[in-house]
C-alpha cells in the first residue's frame, strides 16, 4: 500500500505544476489508517495537503483498498518528525539541529550548511584548557550516512 500510493504522488507531483517540488517523506498504513507525510522545497501550504488529500481520496473511494470506511491524514512532517532528505537539510539551514550519529554521538548546533554528502552544524563545545574548560563554538561536518537521526530543535 505505501509503495502505491508513493508511486500515485510521485505521478501527480510530476504532472500538476503546482506540486513540482514537493516529494513525499513517509507513508505509514494501519488497518484502516493511512497517514501520508508530504513536504515541498517552498513553503507547504493547508491547501496542498487539501489537494493532495483530495487526489488520494478519489483513489480510495475508487479503487477501494482500505474497504468502503477509511482514515487519510495528509500532513507536512512536523518539526517533531526527523529529517530524511537532503531537501529538508536545505529547508532548515539556520535552524538548530539535534542530531544523533550511528555512533550513539549527539550533537546539538545551528546547522550551518547542507550536501547530498554531509552537514555541518556550529556548536558549542566544552574542551579542556589547562585545568579549566571552556567554551568554544566550532564548526562540527557529520557525513549524511553517519546520520541516524536529525530533529529540529524549536526554541521559544
Amino acid at each position: 500500500m505505501e509503495e502505491t500510493i508513493t508511486n500515485l504522488l510521485e505521478t501527480f507531483f510530476d504532472t500538476e505544476e503546482e506540486f513540482r517540488d514537493c516529494f513525499v517523506v513517509d507513508v505509514n498504513h494501519s488497518n484502516k489508517k493511512l497517514e501520508v507525510f508530504v513536504d515541498s522545497d517552498s513553503a507547504m501550504t493547508f491547501a496542498k495537503c487539501q489537494r493532495i488529500s483530495r487526489y488520494l481520496e478519489s483513489y480510495l473511494d475508487e479503487a477501494k483498498p482500505l474497504g468502503e470506511e477509511y482514515i487519510l491524514d495528509v500532513s507536512s512532517p512536523g518539526v517533531d518528525r526527523p529529517l530524511k532528505f537532503y531537501r529538508q537539510y536545505l529547508k532548515n539551514v539556520g535552524r538548530t539541529l539535534e542530531v544523533t550519529t550511528t555512533e550513539g554521538e549527539s550533537y546539538t548546533g545551528v546547522l550551518k550548511a547542507a550536501t547530498p554528502t554531509e552537514v555541518v552544524l556550529e556548536a558549542k563545545q566544552r574542551i579542556k584548557d589547562g585545568k579549566r574548560k571552556k567554551t568554544v563554538v566550532e564548526d562540527i561536518n557529520i557525513a549524511t550516512d553517519a546520520i541516524k537521526k536529525s530533529i529540529v530543535k524549536i526554541s521559544f
